[in-house]
């Protein structure tokens, strides 16, 4: 299994290809991808671009008319991601489970190829289901087994992982779906609790390990979680991870462009060289701290590190991010040093917010 694409839903599909292109080095491709509707001759209601880096791909979806499926999403959402097509292995396997299971098909595939192009020779078969809150899968039947190739010059080289917040009470049958469903297994399990508020996650990984989903739910009322389900009004992907292999000028490049990031506390890079076996020397430590990344590792295996820093809220609504994260050594999973520091990172968001309110004083210790 893999992420084919990721499907969003925006005010303005062209300013957003753009903003891809300008602040993520991302490339416009008009050939062998997903066109909705049909043939772009033929777009009536909804236009759709198209933009890729490595072996990511982005569909940003905007409505022309009041008929656009767009337009009644933005009604009831602020933008963001309104699908993530998978591809599968058994398409009709899928199929019967989902059938089994009373998942809802969607009636009129949102999605569909243009039979001109080449995916049209990789994809023979699809499916749309409806997952959480506006969230549907496109499930493809991939039946070539051709390795998909890209330029390891790409900014941007995978999508390391999706995060899907869920309401209050719904992380086990969020988990329990992906697992009957798509035949995810959970791997890390973390409980996130600071002096102010706190979160459950479940990190999920698909059968072949390709695909990984972290399932976060609110513990407290105050919760950024329970932030993002008001706003979003309800279950919806957080934030996206994208993979790349020269993190540190990476993001130097972004930040020259235009892209904010979440600040980190200032005491971050002093507590990070009390712990032990730091795997980081000196000077790359200090480019590490002036671009704000964050670092984790298990001090049992020092060498696989995990570098990881996330943007300020993309749209005009704080719901989605992205995250950007590199791995060294060939790193695993998630470091729960990593997922506090982003979680108190988030919590001085919502305090700039109005929130989360917390006394005065602790505000100016942090």
């Amino acid at each position: 299994m893999r992420i084919a694409y990721v499907h969003f839903y925006v005010e303005d599909a062209i300013i957003w290809r753009d903003w891809f292109v300008h602040h993520l080095d991302f490339e416009l491709d008009d050939a062998d991808t997903p066109s909705f509707p049909p043939g772009r001759g033929d777009i009536t209601h909804t236009r759709t671009e198209v933009v890729k880096s490595g072996s990511v791909c982005f569909m940003l979806s905007s409505a022309l008319s009041s008929t656009s499926p767009v337009t009644e999403y933005l009604r009831q959402h602020p933008p963001g991601v309104v699908d993530v097509a998978f591809e599968v292995e058994n398409l009709s396997a899928i199929i019967t489970l989902v059938t089994a299971y009373g998942v809802k098909f969607v009636q009129q595939p949102l999605v569909k190829f243009q039979k001109d192009k080449q995916i049209d020779e990789t994809y023979s078969n699809q499916a749309q289901i409806i997952a959480w809150g506006g969230l549907t899968h496109t499930l493809l039947e991939k039946q070539s087994r051709n390795t998909q190739k890209y330029s390891s010059t790409s900014s941007i080289q995978a999508i390391d992982h999706l995060v899907l917040n869920v309401a209050v009470g719904d992380l086990q049958a969020a988990v329990s779906w992906y697992e009957n469903i798509l035949g995810f297994r959970q791997r890390q399990k973390f409980n996130i609790q600071t002096e102010h508020s706190a979160l459950h996650s479940q990190v999920m990984v698909s059968p072949d390990g390709e695909v990984q989903l972290a399932i976060n739910e609110p513990a407290t009322p105050n919760s950024q979680i329970q932030e993002f389900l008001n706003i979003n009004r309800g279950a919806g992907i957080q934030h996206i991870a994208l993979q790349t292999n020269d993190i540190i000028d990476r993001i130097a490049q972004f930040r020259a462009r235009g892209l904010s990031f979440l600040p980190i506390f200032k005491s971050y890079y002093s507590q990070l060289q009390q712990r032990a076996n730091l795997p980081v020397k000196s000077n790359e430590l200090i480019a590490i701290a002036e671009q704000e990344i964050l670092v984790d590792w298990k001090e049992d295996f020092p060498n696989a590190l995990l570098l990881q820093i996330f943007t300020q809220p993309i749209f005009s609504q704080p719901t989605f991010f992205f995250e950007f994260i590199e791995r060294r050594k060939s790193a695993q999973g998630f470091g729960e040093g990593n997922f506090r520091a982003l979680f108190e990172a988030m919590e001085l968001e919502q305090i700039k917010r109005g929130s989360l309110e917390i006394g005065e004083e602790k505000v100016n210790k942090q």
